[in-house]
């Protein structure tokens, strides 16, 4: 994509977009499950292992889109300077993003990401621990999360509670899950989605 020309960011949309949405899932089957297993050679509460992945997932999202956001405007400011067409300016800006997307600095993301797990109410740890164990799963969600916004529309997570109605078209329930119970307790990996349309389901588990 080095020499690709204007307006290749749109031509490759559909390509971008599903290569994108299988890594994603190839990240909820492989990094997920890893960062699970050695989570629990740290803390034994089982659910609480699944909560501190689950907003892992959900917060590198809003930390890769808060540093595109940036990026973006950064790099419109100095594409505007000299911008002259025929393509839009828009359009400009998404091809450059596109073919510059190693210029993301994802260390940051991540570090933001463990600021924010670090004073979030719902997940502990052992103080002796840090989050920074994960940090390959964080790293691989926020690289994944960052491209997804170059899409056209761009691809977000499903904002989840404790406590909604369970959905059968947002998620899976997990294996140990009451199948009879019609709220979520918590989640386990969020649904991906684009605009209100689900594009790859998340995971939760169900009690009474």
């Amino acid at each position: 994509l080095r020499s690709c020309l204007p307006g290749r960011a749109r031509c490759t949309n559909a390509s971008r977009r599903a290569r994108l949405v299988a890594r994603f899932g190839d990240i909820y089957a492989q990094e997920r499950l890893d960062a699970e297993t050695l989570l629990k050679t740290y803390v034994s509460d089982v659910e609480m292992v699944q909560r501190i992945i689950y907003i892992a997932a959900v917060e590198s999202f809003h930390a890769a889109k808060m540093a595109y956001r940036q990026f973006k405007i950064r790099v419109r400011e100095t594409l505007s300077l000299g911008h002259s067409g025929p393509e839009s300016l828009e359009d400009t800006v998404l091809d450059y993003i596109v073919r510059h997307e190693d210029l993301y600095d994802v260390q940051a993301s991540v570090n933001e990401v463990i600021r924010s797990m670090n004073i979030n109410p719902k997940i502990s740890f052992p103080p002796e621990i840090d989050f920074i164990v994960i940090s390959t799963l964080i790293q691989e969600v926020c690289l994944v999360a960052f491209s997804m916004q170059t899409l056209i529309p761009p691809l977000d997570v499903a904002f989840g509670t404790d406590g909604e109605l369970f959905s059968e078209t947002r998620y899976y329930r997990s294996f140990d899950s009451d199948l009879t119970a019609a709220l979520v307790a918590y989640h386990v990996w969020p649904a991906l989605m684009e605009n209100d349309v689900v594009i790859a389901k998340g995971e939760a588990v169900t009690k009474r």
